[in-house]
């Protein structure tokens, strides 16, 4: 077989995406945003998944990749429309966090180009309140950010969906001719 077989694409296309998905795990883990650090594992597990059945010639495992790509494209539909605020979502909400803690995305205080103060707290604020925390001089805003990694996502699992399809389409037909001899 050739390197550039859809076969060899889609395992350097799943290899990419576990680079992207750990990355975003890591600025995920550190601003404690639990829902998508749920949802990165669960992407890494079903990626390395795929992975395996494209290098084992299982084209079961790449139909779970499949369908799982159909469903994290949804998610990241679901985070841009969270992080710029379309249908009543917001941004400034504890869901992310599954309203368990006020923590907020690592790149809203951590951008490129970001100047992060903290500021006395008030007579009538707790110490451990966020809101005392300025930032200022970003050069890309944290919800832009975040949306960035979102489109990365999306345009990697679409790629990666259409070379899995690929891939299972001629993994059947392999078995369908080994089949008729």
């Amino acid at each position: 077989m050739g390197c550039c077989t859809g076969r060899c694409s889609l395992i350097c296309l799943c290899a990419l995406q576990l680079l992207s998905a750990l990355e975003r795990q890591i600025f995920d883990f550190l601003g404690f945003q639990w829902a998508p650090i749920l949802g990165n594992f669960l992407h890494i597990i079903v990626v390395i998944l795929g992975l395996f059945g494209t290098i084992q010639y299982r084209p079961r495992y790449i139909v779970v990749y499949t369908v799982w790509t159909a469903l994290w494209v949804t998610w990241n539909v679901f985070i841009i429309c969270f992080y710029l605020e379309v249908g009543g979502l917001s941004k400034d909400t504890d869901l992310m966090t599954f309203n368990i803690s006020v923590h907020r995305s690592w790149w809203r205080e951590h951008g490129p180009g970001c100047v992060r103060r903290v500021l006395p707290p008030s007579a009538h604020g707790m110490m451990d309140d966020y809101t005392y925390v300025s930032v200022t001089g970003c050069i890309v805003d944290f919800q832009y950010l975040e949306v960035i990694h979102s489109a990365i996502q999306i345009l990697l699992s679409l790629v990666g969906f259409v070379y899995a399809c690929y891939v299972i389409s001629i993994f059947m037909e392999e078995e369908d001719t080994c089949r008729n001899k």
